[in-house]
Formats: C-alpha cells, structure tokens, sequence
C-alpha cells in the first residue's frame, strides 16, 4: 500500500518537533519490507482508550476520540450513544428506543462528516447520526477546534466518523456479529446484525488491491409515554367583574377592545397571590390554571439496514486510489395515540374551590364540568434512503509532494405518509392535579350517573364521536456533487516544516414536498362511522379502527390504565374507503421550496516550529455561497455570502508527559434549508375557546450564523494507558437564529377570522459560550494481580452561557432584550466510567449526568413563562463480555438501568410551579456473540 518514501520521512523526523510515541505500523510488503521497532499491542478497552490518547496527543487541533475496541466490537448501538463517554460532549432526547441527539460543549450545530466529507440526510445539511450504526465504524474524532484545511461548518465543533478499509488490515478479515435486544416498554426482542468482509491482494505487475463490505442491520421496537400538564391562562376567580363568570377565562381583550394582558411574555403573568388585571376598568384578581392537560403513548418499529464498501489500489508506494461507497436507510412505522382534555370551567362556576399553591395565584387542583376534549390515533409511515459516493487518489509526485484529488456524489430522500383521527366528546366532569407527583399530572373524570355508559371510562367507544381526519404526506430530498483538492509540501525549512493548500467546490440541491388535507365529518359517533367504513369498502367488521392503550404511564401516575384512538395503521391501509366518507380527494404531492447552492473554498496552512518544543498552524479559509431560491407562486430570492476564516495553533511540548494548546478559530454556519422556506402555514386554535390561531413559515434573508472561537488546553501523559486534560473554551456567537413572532389577522380553516401569532426565523440574537471541562483516562500500575486491568475513564465539564432574547411586539419588531441562557446547555454535566478487564473478559459501567437546561421557546399565546427547561437528565449503562476463545466473544449490555422519568417545565426555576412534561423510555438488555477470523 502507498507509503511516504524513506527521504520524506527523514525530512519530517529532522523537522517537526512532535513528539513521539507507539503507533501502528503499516503490515510489512515486499515494497516496505523494512526494519520496524517493536510494538506492544494493548487490545480490548484498555487498548481503545490507548489509541484513542494517541490520537488526541498526535493532532495539532484540540481533538478527542474512541476508537472500537476491535472489529465490529462497538458496545453501543448507534454514534451518538457511543459518544456519551466523549469529554465536553453531551447527549438528549432518549425517545423511540434510542438517543438521538449530541451537542459538543453545550452546542447542537456540530458538523459532521465520513472519512472527512460531508454528509446530510434529506434536506438537511447534516446526517441523522443515530442512523449510523456504530457496527460501521473504526472509530470518531471529535474536533473542538478547526484547521483551515476543514470545512468550516459547526459551531459547536465536528465529529469524523471513520468506517473500515481494507487496507488497515493484514489480509483477510471476516467478522460476524448479532445481538437480541430486548426492551421493556414495548415487551419485543430485536435482532441487530452485522458483517465484514475484507482482504487483500498482491499482483505481480500491478500492486497491491483491498476490498471490503460491511453490512448493519438492526429492528427496533419502542414505546414511550407522556402526560403533559398544559400551558397557562388567567381565570376569574369566584369573584369575576360583572359581566363575566366565576372561573371562566379571562380574555385577552375586553368588550371595549382594551388589551387586558399580554401573552408570550418571557416571565409570564405575576405569580403573587393577590395579582390582579385590568378587566373594563377595575382591578381584578386572577389565578392562573393549566387550559388542558394531556398525554401520549409513542409505540413503533423503527428498521435500519447500513453498509460500507471500500476498494483501494496501491500501483506502486506513490499511489494509492480508494473509490467508496456508503449507504444509510431508515423505515419507521409509528402510531401516536394522544388523549388531550380541557380543563377550563364550562359550568357557570358550580365547582369546588380550586386549590393552589401556597403564596401563589397559581392552581394546583380544580374541577371542570362541561370540559371538551379528544383522543387521537396518529399514524406515520415514514423511510430515508441515503447514498454517498467517493473516488479519490493520494499521490507522492516527489519526496517533498503529496497530492491528494477526490470527487464525492451524494443523494438522500426523505418520504412519510401520515393519516391521523380524532374522536371527539364533552366530559360531563372531571378533577385535576396539575403536580400531583413530583411534577407528574393526575385526572379523574366523573361518571354521570343519569346514563348508561360509564363517562369515566376512557376505553369506552360509546363516549366518542368521530372527529376530524388528517391526510396528509411529505418529501424532502437532498443532493450534491463536490470537488476536493489538497495538496501537501514537506518546506523542512529553519521555521516551516510544511504547508498546505487546496480548495474543496460543491453542488447542493434541497427539495421539499408536501399535501395538506383535512375534513370534519359532523356529529357522527364512532360506531357509526366503524360501520360507514365497513359500507365504503374497508377491511372486517370495522373494529380494527379502535386502537387500545394498556398499562398507560406503566402506574407511575394518578391516571386512567386504559384509553382508545384511531388507529392510524388501519386507516392507511383502508385510505380510500376513509376519503370516501369523509369526502376528501386524494392529493398530490405539492413542491413547497427548492434551493441551489453552489459554494467553494480555498485554504492555506503552514505548520511551523519557533523552538525545539514549540510548534503550531497558522491558516486560512476562504468561503463563498450563492444560493438560488424558489418557494413557487412566482417567490423567489438569492443570497450570497463569502467570508475569509483565520486560524491559529499554538502547541507547547512543556515536558515529555505535559502538553499545551492554544489556538483561535472561526467558524460559520449557513441557515438550513427549511429555515429560508419562505412558505406559511397556518394552524387554528387547538384549545376550545382559545384567541389565538398559530403558524410557522421560514425567512430567505437569514444570514449566516458566525462564530470566533478561543481554546486553551493541558494534557498530562503521566503513563502509557493514562492521561488528565482540562480545557478552558469561549464561543462569541453572532447572528443566532431564533423565532421572531408577529400577529396576523387572518381567517381561518373554519372560517372564523382571528388573530394568528406567525413565528418565523430570524438572526436577532447574539451569544457567548464559556466553559472548563476535564478528562481523566486511569489505569493504576502498581496493583495487587487480582485488580490488574481496573481502571476509570470520566470527564466533567462546566458551562456557562449567555444569550439576548428578543421580545416582539404585535407588527413584529423588537421592543426589548432579555438575558437567557442558550438553548440546549447545561451549567454542568461529567460522566463517569468504571472498567474492569481481564483476559478473558470485561465490563464497563457508564452513568452520565447533566444538569437542568433551557430548550426552547412556548408559542406566545400563554400566560406561563415562555421559556422551556429540562430538569436534570441521569443515565447508567453496562456492557460485558467473554472471550469464549480467540475467534468468539459473547456480549450482555443493558442501557437506562434507572429508568428514570424525563421531566421538563416552563421558566427557570419553576419546575414544581409550572411543569410541564413527564416522559418514561423503554429499558433495554441485550445478549450478543461476535465471531471473527
């Protein structure tokens, strides 16, 4: 295989001012067949750590890594859980069986790529990581800092996922795994699968060629529950002003027009006993109550089939070429069953008093007759296809020149179909604890005793009518042609050891398509509709249209066991029966934006050394992006943007064990695709009796979003296998995208003309981002026998964040600023990782924590804090394995051992006032075998 002639490599050791240290050699050929020092192979976890130190003590930028401990022997299922363990990088959103979503240092817009290239899914710009599963991959470097020779995307840094070629083995290699994963909400096992195949060749005359295939596929069952105590509005107390009922809901407007509060307000309604409103020109007390509370049961089977595959050609030790391909799919096929009351007083106040919480105008519990609500059986059909092809070549031109070319092409789409139903009904009563349990909500409905049926009854068909179908469906689709070009000169000059240039040149397309259909169906009870499927062509007797939850919330909340939806599945399957009666047309799919974009950059690095220890990279990155956009109806727009991006490394070899870094860089995100779409959609009021109707559109005039970065870091390499860093880092953020709001007047689907609150993006906002985190690796030495291969690998990183949040007015414009916290970024989070390793075996127990964070904003249609908080986030997980022999390992692994519930809340602080949503996630325990030759 190709490898740097013997005076190139004299030119770089009589030159750079690395340091040195054990690293795998190239297997020995008949055209590298020279003398090699001998290296001792650590294998297992302790051997992965150990590469993984390499790594990080080897690259100029501020880098950590994980590497497989060997050949399909990941112990997680996908990238993102396999980087909970990474320092300064934190992970969230454990739903649908699996976590899905990694933010570096408290930041989520992280740049990704596959052996160096980008990658997205859809119209995104990045890849859905947990759609890579971790039985591809070799290992993942994640970059805090840049070099100018990378793509200059992702704020919060870039993760470089490295899958298998064949020439990083010795010859032929083939690994077959399986795992049987078992969880426990949805009671299913699953099958997960892999295989590798490689090998390599030597022909006389013509070199050296590789080929290898590598296969993933996994199934996976899910279901996850929620109960959500709803946002919050002011009532009347049981002493209303007079031309309004005990604890109705106090209106937005009085009857002469006057504003009698303001909704979306950052800190929400005083909270103070007492409080009072301006209600036609008295002073009037007000409690602020929940208008809804509600719940959902997520249950689904999620498939992905992966491969990789990788040919090399070395014609002689100056050449090498690689062509790959990658290949990533998703199938999902899902039914959300909502079940969602309000919780308003539609009685004329004959109710008991409502209770609230102590010193507070805030209601805890009350009573509501005459309560409208609905269930709904939601149904998704949904699958990607991804593909990223590459040619490239790596050519020595001379002992001082290396050149290296490559063309990548890359496509993914995007489909989904979604039929959805509501059942409709008035609760003859009911009682609720908006916190019952630690933030966990409870109701009751009451029974009317002058029926037949039970109205408490949430099982029952009798108690609904049919409501609403949503027929609806989407696309989006992705592709790009890219050009990179890098080029490598050896100076071995008194103060420049090389430099670096080349330039990368790319294609983007981004599509999306949608149909949007609903209809009513009037005052029609569920059974009667069962049997106007059945007359319209559907499948049986009608009964496959009820879909059943049990064992709702699994008891961990003061709440019915058992309630019905539509199925969506069945209503899918019947289609056209279902349009038949609820007199709709079957639409087509319609292009809502397509976005071309050409964009190129050029680069220059030179590595230089001032002093025998002291050494670094000075670089440059030139950017530049036009965009051509098209939203139909005759919209479009053009943007462009080109910024010159500077970065310097400092690296300071202090002792042989102790390194340090410096370095600054910058970095610019462009606004995604979706967010340019300059297209509004509109959504009535969900509540009953609510002012305001909602909606959503993009922004074509987004700017990018840019970032100048500081790092400072300090290693110490106190033993062969152990290793403690700390890291202090700032962020100073320019252009953030966050939702600006404004009202329109417009009429809506029902026909009622109202005001809708239109959220859309824009860049009014700013932010900095600070931190310190830590990392230890540990392996003691000096032992007794028996806890020889003991060792600990955890991290801890603290965070501190600030950003300007704009208030808006009705027209839209800004009228204050609010200090917040950025999104999704915890003050603290650290993991710690217990590992014991023997010959024949070893484990491995994780825990993760990270603590409260802010995650968003509420639609600004409330009387509650605006702001979205998490509450703390813990997770423990173990791994073990034996080696039955050399060839076969057998696996066991369990992940969210604590099941916890997952808790978020409006306002910081609030957590107990004001919470908001409860989740529980499936655990899951998992029996594999590995066997490899």
């Amino acid at each position: 295989m190709f490898k740097r002639t013997h005076i190139a490599s004299a030119v770089v050791m009589a030159f750079t001012c690395q340091f040195a240290f054990a690293q795998e050699e190239a297997p020995k050929t008949p055209e590298n067949n020279v003398d090699e020092m001998e290296v001792i192979q650590v294998s297992g976890i302790r051997g992965s750590l150990n590469k993984a130190l390499d790594e990080k003590r080897a690259s100029v930028q501020i880098v950590d890594a994980i590497v497989a401990e060997d050949i399909g022997k990941f112990p997680d299922n996908n990238v993102v859980e396999a980087l909970q363990r990474v320092t300064g990088v934190q992970t969230t959103g454990r739903g649908a069986g699996e976590v899905s979503a990694v933010s570096i240092r408290g930041l989520t817009d992280v740049n990704t790529t596959v052996n160096g290239r980008a990658i997205f899914t859809g119209a995104g710009r990045d890849v859905a990581l947990q759609d890579i599963p971790a039985s591809l991959l070799s290992g993942v470097t994640v970059y805090k800092t840049r070099s100018a020779d990378q793509i200059e995307r992702g704020i919060a840094g870039a993760i470089d996922i490295k899958t298998h070629r064949p020439f990083n083995f010795e010859g032929e290699k083939v690994v077959l795994a399986a795992r049987a994963i078992y969880s426990d909400q949805p009671d299913e096992v699953d099958p997960n699968i892999s295989a590798l195949l490689s090998n390599r060749w030597e022909i006389d005359g013509a070199g050296e060629f590789g080929a290898l295939f590598n296969i993933s596929y996994a199934e996976t069952h899910y279901r996850d529950d929620t109960i959500t105590a709803g946002a919050a509005f002011p009532f009347f107390t049981d002493k209303p002003q007079a031309l309004y009922s005990p604890y109705s809901r106090v209106p937005n407007y009085d009857s002469q027009g006057n504003l009698v509060w303001q909704a979306g307000l950052e800190g929400g309604l005083p909270t103070t006993a007492g409080s009072t409103l301006d209600v036609e020109g008295e002073a009037t007390e007000y409690l602020l109550a929940r208008d809804a509370i509600f719940g959902t049961s997520y249950t689904g089977l999620r498939k992905r089939p992966a491969a990789s595959i990788s040919l090399q050609w070395a014609p002689d030790e100056t050449l090498e070429i690689t062509a790959e391909g990658f290949y990533t799919g998703y199938r999902n096929e899902s039914q959300n069953a909502m079940w969602f009351s309000n919780t308003f007083e539609n009685g004329n106040g004959f109710i008991e008093t409502p209770t609230v919480f102590d010193g507070t105008n805030v209601i805890k519990e009350k009573q509501a007759i005459g309560a409208g609500g609905f269930q709904s059986g939601d149904f998704e059909s949904s699958r990607t296809d991804s593909y990223l092809y590459a040619l490239g070549a790596e050519w020595q031109a001379s002992d001082y020149l290396t050149i290296n070319a490559e063309v990548v092409y890359q496509e993914s789409e995007f489909k989904s179909d979604f039929f959805a139903m509501r059942f409709d009904r008035t609760a003859y009563g009911l009682d609720v604890d908006f916190n019952d349990k630690d933030g966990v909500p409870g109701i009751a409905f009451w029974d009317d005793p002058n029926t037949a049926v039970n109205e408490a009854d949430m099982a029952a068909v009798a108690n609904w009518n049919a409501g609403t179908v949503y027929d609806n469906g989407g696309s989006n689709s992705g592709d790009s042609l890219t050009f990179n070009f890098d080029a490598e000169y050896l100076v071995g000059g008194a103060y420049i050891d090389k430099i670096k240039f080349g330039g990368r040149y790319e294609e983007r397309t981004a599509e999306e398509f949608n149909r949007l259909n609903n209809e009513g169906l009037g005052n029609t009870s569920v059974s009667s509709l069962m049997e106007q499927l059945v007359a319209a062509g559907a499948a049986g007797d009608g009964s496959g249209l009820i879909y059943q939850v049990e064992d709702y919330f699994d008891g961990r909340a003061d709440v019915f066991d058992s309630f019905i939806t539509a199925n969506g599945s069945y209503m899918l399957n019947n289609a056209d029966a279902v349009r038949s009666v609820y007199g709709l047309e079957e639409l087509q799919l319609g292009r809502i934006f397509r976005i071309d974009e050409t964009s190129y950059a050029l680069y220059a690095t030179s590595n230089f050394f001032l002093t025998e220890d002291l050494s670094g990279e000075l670089g440059v990155r030139y950017v530049s992006y036009e965009q051509d956009m098209d939203f139909g109806e005759n919209a479009k727009a053009n943007a462009d943007v080109s910024k010159v991006l500077p970065s310097l490394v400092l690296n300071w070899n202090i002792t042989d064990e102790l390194v340090g870094r410096v370095a600054y860089t910058e970095t610019l995100r462009m606004p995604n695709f979706a967010d340019l779409n300059a297209v509004q959609i509109w959504y009535d009021p969900l509540t009953e009796g609510a002012v305001y109707g909602t909606g959503t559109g993009g922004n074509p005039d987004l700017k990018p979003t840019e970032s100048k970065n500081y790092d400072v870091s300090l290693e110490w390499y106190f033993a062969d296998t152990s290793s403690l860093y700390a890291a202090y880092f700032k962020r100073e953020i320019e252009g953030l995208v966050v939702p600006g709001r404004k009202t329109v007047v417009r009429e809506g689907e029902d026909g009622e003309t109202r005001p809708y609150v239109l959220s859309t993006a824009v860049n009014a906002a700013n932010g900095e981002l600070s931190g310190l985190e830590v990392g230890l690796v540990y392996f003691p030495e000096e032992i007794p026998e028996y806890l020889n291969g003991l060792g600990v690998q955890a991290s801890y990183t603290a965070l501190d964040s600030s950003q300007q949040t704009p208030d808006f007015n009705t027209l839209g414009e800004i009228t204050n600023y609010v200090d917040s916290r950025m999104s999704g970024v915890s003050d603290e989070s650290y993991s710690i990782v217990g590992i014991y390793e023997r010959d024949s075996f070893d484990m491995r127990l994780s825990y993760v924590w990270r603590s409260e964070f802010y995650t968003g904003n509420e639609a600004a249609i409330f009387a509650n804090p605006i702001q979205f908080w998490s509450r703390p986030e813990q997770s423990l997980d173990f791994q073990f394995s034996y080696n039955v022999n050399d060839d076969l390992v057998v696996t066991f692994d369990a992940t969210n051992i604590l099941d916890d519930v997952y808790q978020n809340y409006y306002g910081e602080g609030n957590d107990n006032l004001f919470n908001f949503g409860n989740g529980i996630y499936s655990r899951t325990f998992a029996l594999g075998a590995r066997y490899s030759f």
